[in-house]
């Protein structure tokens, strides 16, 4: 894997095209500020043609991130190059589609209406001393061949990156990892990963992407994004560190507050099982899980919790053992003796199965109470 790899964040734009997700002002700029302390440099912002009250946030954003490199998304028409040009992007995206099925009923034109009108906006942006990206949407589904070709009217165009969007997800990792490799052994040009995850894979297919020659790639927090979302970039940064030696530049003790601040902002916190920021990801119950962990914590941990921003925590409930419980109760200032231990374990279970739950140290603390009592009376 290269050792120039770039993460360009596409929260603030992708991630807000998630269905029903809709930031305002106040919101964009607190996520832009707290991308920005987590050490993202590259942002794709937002999309000027909207307008509206989206083009003064995106014109306070790139006040703000002046020294920044924020790209701003456009489609593949003319005035949306000017305008982002005109607004003050040093950097820009132009979204345009690769295969037959997307040129046809997507924007209903043609491979060589394709190549024009790429060379065409492509010219534009660079004559004003623009960064330019440009996509091959729908990589999945587009001609090898021509995907090649196109590549290489890009590049002689003078596109500083070719996109390479699995815009439906359907790739598996081996797939986009020859779809990456075929163009970066034929045309001398960057390649971006940008992998949607309609199957699960958008993270597996990033990391193959930039195994197979890419140096930028798209990602979001909270995996965000278009119907199933995107490579999510806790796990996609994680993966690349603890793997690859890879090192982004990011402050991952940020993640965990991150991940937290778009829960709030798209109203939907990722399920507790999420890849290194959900909520139970350093969370153990099960008898065994506990006493590893309460011994040495890499026994059931691959990484540090305060790595990430995370917090550990032992769970009563119906799987847990009496080490847990002993841990709480101590926790709570309460040192239990070994029958005290076993008499609490079975009152946790069941309990556990009446409410259907776990417990809170609260309620452990009080059938401790309670059985402490009835041991003294009797």
């Amino acid at each position: 894997m290269r050792n120039d790899i770039v993460y360009e964040d596409t929260t603030l734009r992708d991630g807000e095209q998630s269905p029903g997700v809709a930031f305002g002002r106040d919101t964009k700029i607190a996520i832009f500020t707290a991308l920005r302390a987590l050490g993202v440099r590259w942002m794709e912002v937002g999309i000027p043609a909207m307008g509206g009250s989206e083009l003064a946030v995106i014109r306070e954003l790139l006040e703000r991130g002046s020294d920044l490199m924020l790209i701003g998304w456009n489609r593949g028409k003319l005035d949306d190059v000017v305008q982002s040009l005109d607004l003050g992007f040093r950097a820009i995206h132009i979204g345009l589609p690769a295969s037959d099925v997307h040129l046809k009923h997507s924007v209903g034109r043609d491979r060589g209406w394709l190549v024009e009108q790429a060379r065409t906006l492509i010219g534009v942006a660079k004559d004003r001393g623009a960064f330019v990206s440009i996509s091959a949407e729908d990589v999945g589904r587009t001609d090898p061949s021509f995907l090649i070709d196109y590549a290489g009217a890009v590049k002689d165009a003078g596109a500083d990156r070719l996109r390479l969007s699995d815009t439906i997800g359907i790739l598996s990792p081996s797939r986009y990892a020859a779809v990456v490799a075929s163009i970066a052994k034929a045309v001398p040009i960057d390649l971006q990963c940008h992998a949607h995850n309609d199957y699960g894979l958008a993270t597996a297919n990033t990391l193959a992407g930039l195994e197979a020659g890419a140096r930028y790639f798209h990602a979001t927090v909270n995996a965000i994004g278009e119907r199933a979302g995107m490579a999510d970039i806790a796990q996609v940064a994680l993966c690349l560190r603890d793997f690859h030696g890879v090192d982004l530049g990011l402050d991952l003790t940020q993640l965990k507050a991150l991940s937290d601040l778009l829960a709030r902002a798209t109203g939907h916190a990722p399920p507790p099982w999420h890849p290194v920021v959900g909520d139970n990801v350093f969370a153990h119950e099960s008898g065994i899980h506990v006493k590893g962990v309460v011994r040495n914590a890499n026994t059931f941990e691959p990484f540090d919790p305060a790595e990430v921003g995370g917090t550990r925590k032992i769970v009563i409930g119906k799987h847990s053992g009496t080490e847990a419980i002993r841990y709480v109760l101590r926790e709570q200032g309460i040192e239990a003796d070994a029958g005290e231990l076993r008499q609490c374990l079975g009152a946790v279970r069941e309990f556990a199965m009446e409410e259907e739950r776990a417990l809170s140290a609260g309620e452990l603390v009080a059938i401790h109470r309670r059985i402490a009592s009835e041991a003294a009376v009797a």
